[in-house]
């Protein structure tokens, strides 16, 4: 594979420019978008970095209508910063680790894990969820990048949010599948929390907390949704003890040799941003 250009390496670490409305916009509603986060050369080189190992690391032999929901949602492959050194680069980028920490209002962030999250043309939608089910952490100090590699409109199934539905503890119970879909959007329904369903411009960013809800939409064009991920959570953050079994595979798993009550600081959770 080629190497990565020293031109996106500079860029990777030259801060981006948060505004203290930003940051209240994220503090109450659990997400933000943020344009222009990439540039246009970086988001290229690493959609055919990232998707190279996607499809190399990828076991997924099923047809589509053979899955289940979660199955047809996206292939899903977990922390590529140990197989490529580029991507790496990106995942461990300053300057995105640098607006987490930021959004987070802590003194930095640890990596929890990086997934790419690709969505095959005619791939189904990704469920209501809260992405903290599944992760044994001890506060709500942990954001999501969800970082699309191309520009994604609304046919191709962008990310949406329950603005501000991080309050609600119903449904933080429920793992992703046709379950919390139904009970979580029922229980959406008569709230008055907005819905924010928008498409991403290349370049664009959201970041989101652990306990908001949100889903996406199915991938109706004939493109795969390329996207990758980087779950990021406060430097100081202690594993607490895990309330379900995929919060103990996910303690095993991202957090091996981490104790219950102590920060999280396992070889597999560095610190990428400090200040």
């Amino acid at each position: 594979m080629s190497p990565i250009p020293a031109s996106i390496l500079k860029f990777l670490q030259e801060p981006y420019s948060i505004s203290d409305e930003q940051v209240s916009f994220f503090d109450k509603n659990r997400f933000i978008k943020l344009k222009q986060v990439l540039n246009k050369e970086t988001v290229e080189f690493f959609a055919n970095r990232i998707t190279q190992k996607v499809h190399e690391l990828s076991g997924e032999k099923r047809a589509l209508e053979e899955r289940d929901t979660y199955g047809m949602a996206f292939l899903q492959i977990f922390n590529l910063w140990k197989e490529d050194h580029a991507i790496r680069e990106l995942i461990f980028s300053k300057r995105i680790a640098g607006i987490a920490t930021a959004l987070l209002q802590t003194k930095g962030v640890r990596m929890y894990h990086d997934q790419a999250l690709y969505k095959e043309p005619g791939g189904g939608f990704t469920p209501w969820h809260a992405d903290q089910y599944y992760w044994p952490l001890a506060s709500d100090k942990t954001v999501t990048a969800w970082m699309p590699l191309q520009e994604t409109p609304l046919e191709m199934g962008p990310l949406e949010f329950s603005a501000g539905s991080h309050v609600i503890v119903e449904g933080r119970e429920l793992a992703i599948s046709d379950e919390s879909e139904q009970i979580i959007k029922q229980k959406l329904r008569v709230t008055d929390f907005k819905h924010v369903v928008e498409p991403f411009e290349l370049g664009e960013i959201s970041f989101h907390s652990g306990w908001v809800f949100h889903r996406a939409g199915a991938n109706n064009t004939a493109t795969m949704r390329q996207v990758m991920t980087t779950i990021y959570m406060d430097s100081e953050m202690k594993l607490a003890q895990p309330q379900n079994d995929n919060q103990v595979n996910d303690w095993n798993t991202w957090c091996p040799g981490a104790t219950i009550g102590e920060v999280v600081d396992s070889p597999l959770n560095p610190i990428l941003y400090s200040h």
